[in-house]
C-alpha cells in the first residue's frame, strides 16, 4: 500500500539534490574558471518481499562536469592568466595541492604569486613562485613561463587529466584528484596573459532548470499528499 509513497519520496530526494546542484551553479555564474556540475539519474529496481511486482525507484547515479570552455575576457592585468584547453593550474592549500582554472593572480607580502584566496600558485615542480623586487615588465608565455626585465622568474604549473570527472570540487573553484587520477603534463593547453576565463554556467538555462525542478518537486508533493489522503480514507472506511 505504501509503494507509491516510497517511489514518490525517492523522486523528491533526487530533485532536492539536483536543486542544490543547480543552485550552486547559479551561485558561481561569475566565478572565474568555474565549470558547471550536472546530475545523472538512473532507474533503481527494488524487489520487495513478499510482493510479486518490482518497484521502479529514482536514483541519483552521480554527477559530471560540463567541460565546455568559459568565455575569455581581456583584463590587461599582467598577472591574470586564462587557459585555452583542458588543463588546470596547481595551488597549494591546507588540504594539499588542489587544481583550479581561475587565473586571477596577485603577489602577497612575500612577493609570492597567489590566487584570489591568497593560496600560493605552484610551478611545474610544485614549488612556490617568488618574484624579485624592482621588476618592471612581466611576460607570461603560452607554456606558463614567467619572465621579466631581470630574467626568467619561473613557470606556472599546468596539468591535464585523463578523466576530469575524477576531480572532486571543494569550493571556490578548487578541485581534488580522486580515484588514483594522476596529473599529466599539459600538452593540449596554452596560457593567455592578461585574460580571464569566465564561468561556463549558462545562467538563463540554469534558472529555467531551477524553475522546472521546483515545479516537479511541488507536483510530487501534491501526489504524495493525495496518496496519503486516499490511504487514510480507505482505512476509515474499512474500520466503519
Amino acid at each position: 500500500m505504501e509503494n507509491a509513497l516510497y517511489i514518490g519520496l525517492s523522486r523528491q530526494m533526487v530533485l532536492r539534490q539536483n536543486m542544490n546542484l543547480v543552485a550552486n551553479n547559479i551561485a558561481n555564474v561569475n566565478t572565474p574558471g568555474y565549470r558547471a556540475d550536472k546530475m545523472l539519474f538512473e532507474e533503481y529496481i527494488v524487489d520487495p518481499k513478499p510482493a510479486n511486482e518490482e518497484l521502479s525507484m529514482v536514483l541519483d547515479y552521480g554527477q559530471y562536469k560540463d567541460t565546455a570552455q568559459g568565455k575569455m575576457s581581456y583584463t590587461g592585468n599582467q598577472l591574470d592568466v586564462a587557459l585555452q584547453g583542458p588543463a588546470f593550474m596547481m595551488v597549494e592549500t591546507a588540504q594539499g595541492t588542489q587544481y583550479t582554472r581561475a587565473g586571477n593572480f596577485a603577489l602577497n607580502n612575500n612577493r609570492e604569486l597567489v590566487n584570489a584566496e591568497g593560496y600560493p600558485v605552484l610551478d611545474c615542480g610544485q614549488g612556490r613562485i617568488v618574484f624579485p623586487e624592482n621588476i618592471r615588465e612581466v611576460t607570461i608565455t603560452d607554456n606558463g613561463q614567467i619572465a621579466s626585465d631581470q630574467g626568467v622568474i619561473g613557470q606556472i604549473g599546468m596539468v591535464e587529466f585523463n578523466n576530469v570527472n575524477n576531480l572532486r570540487p571543494t569550493g571556490n573553484g578548487f578541485y581534488l584528484a580522486e580515484n588514483d587520477e594522476i596529473p599529466l603534463p599539459a600538452e593540449n593547453t596554452i596560457m593567455k596573459q592578461g585574460m580571464l576565463e569566465g564561468s561556463n554556467v549558462k545562467a538563463v538555462l540554469e534558472m529555467t532548470d531551477l524553475i522546472e525542478i521546483s515545479r516537479d518537486y511541488q507536483s510530487m508533493q501534491r501526489m504524495l499528499q493525495n496518496e496519503h489522503d486516499r490511504q487514510r480514507s480507505t482505512i476509515q472506511k474499512l474500520t466503519e
